[in-house]
């Protein structure tokens, strides 16, 4: 089995800042790919960045490229979502996932859909006020 913790959401105002982290334990040898969601209220969940479980090839929504940047902290199994210059619109749960799907699933344009995760931790709250 797999375990995903998130950590790191909470309220920032318009313009801020916020780094979220996600811990990885367990059976992870298998995982390929880790994966930030996010879910807004009255919206379906939406993959926003994804990365190899190797720190190489991120990969970024257009609605928050330039802002947000993940990338795993070497030495650990966590991987980090760093966003910058925050909206309102990016108020949301921000999941972590993660995939065992093999081979480059990010480079064919997989790292963004939300079916490619399999395993999923339980999500933190970012909310953005202006």
């Amino acid at each position: 089995q797999v375990q995903l913790a998130e950590s790191g959401g909470g309220s920032v105002q318009a313009g801020g800042s916020l780094t979220l982290s996600c811990a990885a334990s367990g059976k992870t040898g298998g995982l390929n790919a880790i994966g930030w969601v996010r879910q807004a209220p009255g919206k379906t969940r939406e993959g926003i960045a994804s990365i190899y479980t190797t720190g190489a090839g991120a990969v970024y929504h257009d609605s928050v490229k330039g802002r947000f940047t993940i990338f795993r902290d070497n030495g650990k199994n966590t991987y980090v979502l760093q966003m910058n210059s925050l909206k309102p619109d990016d108020t949301a749960m921000y999941f972590c996932a993660a995939s065992g799907a093999p081979g480059p699933i990010l480079d064919y344009g997989f790292g963004l859909t939300v079916s490619t995760f399999g395993y999923w931790g339980q999500g933190t709250q970012v909310t953005v006020s202006s």
